[in-house]
């Protein structure tokens, strides 16, 4: 191993060592809990089947990690006006066989470990929910999730609301760790982009392509992706989830690569669409353009208060789809409005789609992208930009714009690769 290697490798290490620190989790249960209004919490944590997910690892349920922080399966959280708990699973040598050693009641250290001051048992899960209940009737829980069909059953004339909204409310306000997090993740994917320029050519099948992105953010210590690569050439560049990257690519066609990792559980989502010979087409240079003037467009309206609604006529997609469908015609003469066919954008954190309705005001705090494009299957172009965006009080902060967007940019960074 070379010095500069080393070297490398030391810093790999000491960004993924990155956390959160048990405080800040402390801070966000108790925003949550002033939202209660006197009712149980009742949060349950992924499970697996006691011997690991041999596909795709372990994966926590976000909301449950954004409040405790906690990344070891089949916890539960117990929290109401004044008390909090963490339930952990008994110690399972046959799963831990498999997985690993894990937390268990009763190991010494789990107050320091895991932030929670009582941690008990998920078997005496049911004696210490209703000794909560006898103080209150409602239980609040993530109705979506699997269980809580079998606790509506459990507690059949309690009331119960929704925890789903309070939590995403939460989550919509970037915390300044959270914010760090974010951008090593959004710096990793860029170099991962970057990588794939340099490799990219005409013969290549795109899983080429996407398989030296993917290896260029292990290496650099992210545990995943954040969704599957998406990387298509050619006619496959029109078709917005295009996962299978399979085909040979030609020089002379468009590459939109939709690629990004995940990093301390915080994810990133970017987008370039590069010529595969290093210089735009009169045409593709044309759309492309729209396609990024829409989005500069876009970004200089980000404010708080504003929304990503396609019914609103202030909102963000109003702005690029008003800008796309005023720029340029297809080869019928048609206006362009109708290739753009999904959503301006998204909030991104622990999921790359944070829960959060395109109808709600963007905040102050929040992270979320944005990507219009331009798809015109009968010409084989599709176009993309994606790039995140920071909201703030003054506007839009641009995260991922170390990555080059405007067309000389792109093509100068592909002549010297």
């Amino acid at each position: 191993m070379t010095i500069f290697r080393f070297a490398t490798a030391l810093v790999a290490v000491s960004l993924s060592a990155q956390t959160i620190p048990l405080s800040e989790y402390k801070d966000r249960r108790e925003q949550l809990r002033k939202s209660l209004d006197g009712a149980v919490l009742v949060l349950f944590g992924e499970t697996d089947d006691g011997l690991g997910d041999t596909r795709d690892g372990f994966f926590q349920e976000p909301n449950f990690r954004y409040l405790t922080g906690w990344n070891e399966p089949g916890a539960i959280l117990l929290m109401d006006a004044k008390t909090e708990q963490l339930l952990l699973p008994a110690r399972n040598e046959r799963r831990e066989n498999f997985s690993g050693r894990m937390s268990a009641p009763g190991d010494a250290g789990l107050a320091e470990l895991t932030g929670f001051s009582k941690v008990a048992a998920v078997e005496a899960f049911e004696t210490q929910l209703f000794k909560l209940l006898e103080s209150s009737q409602r239980v609040v829980t993530l109705e979506s999730h699997p269980r809580a069909e079998k606790l509506h059953a459990m507690l059949a004339m309690r009331k119960f609301g929704d925890a789903t909204p309070m939590i995403a409310k939460l989550r919509a306000v970037k915390s300044k760790t959270e914010l760090a997090l974010l951008q090593r993740s959004i710096d990793i994917t860029l170099d991962a982009h970057r990588a794939a320029w340099k490799r990219m050519q005409g013969g290549l099948v795109e899983y080429q392509v996407a398989n030296t992105m993917t290896a260029a953010y292990h290496e650099a210590g992210c545990e995943r992706s954040a969704y599957p690569p998406i990387v298509g050439s050619g006619k496959n560049s029109t078709i917005l989830h295009y996962f299978k990257n399979t085909r040979r690519m030609d020089a002379g066609e468009v590459l939109l690569m939709d690629v990004g990792a995940e990093c301390s559980g915080y994810a990133a989502d970017v987008t370039r669409t590069v010529p595969i010979n290093g210089k735009f087409t009169a045409r593709q240079k044309e759309i492309y353009e729209i396609v990024l003037g829409a989005q500069k467009a876009a970004i200089a309206a980000v404010k708080p208060g504003i929304t990503f609604s396609k019914s609103d006529a202030g909102s963000l997609y109003a702005v690029a789809y008003a800008y796309i469908n005023t720029h340029g015609k297809d080869l019928h003469g048609e206006s362009l409005g109708k290739y753009f066919t999904h959503g301006l954008g998204h909030h991104v954190g622990l999921d790359v789609h944070d829960p959060q309705s395109s109808d709600l005001p963007l905040v102050e705090g929040a992270v979320v992208t944005i990507e219009p494009g331009i798809y015109i299957p009968e010409e084989g172009i599709g176009v993309r930009i994606e790039d995140m965006v920071l909201v703030t009080e003054k506007g839009g902060k641009l995260l991922s714009g170390a990555l080059p967007r405007d067309v000389k940019e792109i093509e100068r960074a592909l002549a010297n690769k």
